[in-house]
């Protein structure tokens, strides 16, 4: 049941609004103040949406539109979110504690350029082509097709919803597919407005449904589904392992972007002002609930204790506060839960004999008393084999690791069960491309970070993931690669048949 006086959102199935029995409520991470509810969904609603998501796909609806009609309705939305970018703004931080000018900058911000691109792609990708061939054995024509694969589902997390939901709207949708969102059950609300701006665009009713629900019911029903061809899913790596073991009852394509612990190198000749900055932007920006966050800092002897009084002193200055503030730095992390996890960790790292050179602990903020609060956090005198050096903590928290080599600094770099991201930072552009050339991780920054582009292709090594979202090659993932082979051949004598049958036709 709603909450009396509290506003409440429905799930988006076949065009329309669709309700529950059940809510999960939603509280500002930064107060703890209830703030909405939405409609609790059921593997009953999954299956509905997918029932929906099919129907529309074999009706050709979408899937048989021209794919200049399809570019577009998308161009429409694209063009809508950055119209509507307050209101997405204000569904984002309420739900997940950003603060608006990283809402601005990235949750949203992103959004309408990122789903601009998808639509060019799908008037741009080459959903058809011709492949030249020899003329032995016989003369032939040979097409390559791609072909959308019908019922596609997102799993979608917290932490950048609508950015990360587009990464798998856009080319499913730009494919010609149908799809079917789960969001999480924490920030649903800039996607559910997503759907029904798309609806008003003109996306057919069934080809976008939204659906929320408990992961390990509503996610895991859509990942084994028989009639969801295709996962996309953002999240945990423990999450992301069983959502391939469920699709693999019907062996459905999956991509994957899982965890990450990125490491990132200094370099002896880095300039420590803007490595002390950037190290800080590549950890801390959103309260470190990035999983591309630069979590592993590796710094050379030479300059260990310099850049870490640096990063000590600016990280001093983050201010924390009110998310809707243009003066807050920081905001909350996104849960207690989420915050008692970072705690843990901390506590943990100091029994293990790590330093700490700032913060370590839950914060207090004015004010906001009520919210789930980390101190800006840096520790050092940190080796690999420790905890906090090889687990995810997802929250403001930098690791410092000394190093005398850079022999010895990509060997602990590459010493991790992730490999998402990594990056360096030095004036030597070819000894930092060096470096970057030896690392294993699917993007590289050298001397910036959380650089996305939706025009390269973004994924991991390793544990961090399966795929590549983002780039020419993001459509592959949502369609099916189909050869089609036409013999020209027209005289039985110049056919190879008598490798079966030797003797002559009469």
């Amino acid at each position: 049941m709603a909450t009396v006086g509290v506003k409440h959102h429905q799930m988006f199935i076949d065009g329309q609004d669709v309700d529950s029995d059940q809510v999960f409520e939603i509280r500002h991470p930064a107060t703890n103040e209830l703030v909405v509810t939405m409609a609790k969904g059921t593997v009953e609603h999954a299956d509905q949406a997918v029932e929906s998501a099919k129907k529309a796909f074999e009706s050709g609806v979408w899937a048989n539109k021209p794919k200049e009609e399809r570019a577009a309705i998308m161009r429409e939305i694209g063009n809508r979110i950055a119209l509507e970018l307050e209101e997405f703004i204000e569904d984002e931080i309420i739900c997940n504690g950003a603060t608006v000018r990283q809402a601005t900058g990235f949750h949203v911000g992103l959004a309408s350029g990122h789903f601009l691109y998808f639509a060019d792609q799908a008037e741009q990708y080459e959903f058809e082509r011709d492949v030249p061939t020899v003329a032995y054995p016989t003369m032939s024509m040979n097409r390559v097709r791609r072909e959308p694969i019908g019922v596609c589902a997102a799993i979608v997390p917290w932490n950048f919803p609508l950015v990360l939901g587009i990464w798998k709207i856009g080319p499913a949708l730009a494919a010609g597919n149908s799809i079917v969102v789960k969001v999480d059950e924490k920030t649903p609300l800039s996607l559910l407005r997503l759907a029904r701006l798309a609806h008003e665009c003109g996306v057919p009713p069934g080809v976008f449904n939204l659906v929320s629900g408990e992961g390990k019911e509503v996610g895991a029903r859509l990942a084994s589904h028989p009639d969801v061809g295709k996962v996309g899913f953002t999240g945990s790596t423990a999450v992301g392992r069983e959502i391939m073991k469920l699709a693999s009852g019907t062996v459905k394509k999956v991509t994957l972007e899982l965890g990450g612990k990125a490491p990132t190198i200094v370099l002896p000749d880095a300039d420590l002002d803007i490595t002390a900055d950037g190290a800080l932007f590549g950890c801390m920006l959103y309260s470190g609930q990035i999983c591309e966050s630069s979590t592993r800092i590796l710094v050379h002897e030479s300059i260990h204790d310099e850049l870490v009084e640096r990063m000590v002193k600016r990280a001093s200055t983050i201010k924390l506060g009110d998310p809707a503030d243009y003066d807050t730095d920081m905001g909350p992390v996104v849960s207690e839960r989420q915050r008692d996890r970072i705690v843990d960790y901390m506590e943990k790292a100091k029994a293990d004999g790590a330093t700490v050179a700032l913060g370590g602990n839950a914060a207090t903020v004015e004010g906001f008393e009520g919210g789930w609060w980390i101190e800006p956090t840096i520790f050092t005198d940190v080796t690999n084999d420790m905890q906090i050096a090889r687990e995810e903590i997802f929250g403001p928290v930098m690791v410092v690791i000394k190093y005398s080599t850079v022999k010895e600094a990509i060997a602990i770099a590459n010493d991790s069960s992730y490999g998402l991201t990594a990056g360096v930072w030095s004036t030597d552009y070819e000894a930092a491309v060096e470096v970057g050339n030896q690392l294993q991780a699917g993007t590289i920054w050298i001397n910036n970070w959380h650089q996305v582009d939706p025009a390269l292709p973004f994924g991991g090594y390793k544990q961090s993931g399966a795929g590549r979202e983002l780039g020419e090659g993001a459509l592959d993932e949502y369609t099916e690669a189909k050869h089609m082979h036409v013999d020209l051949t027209t005289s039985l004598d110049r056919h190879i048949f008598d490798i079966l049958l030797s003797t002559p036709a009469e």
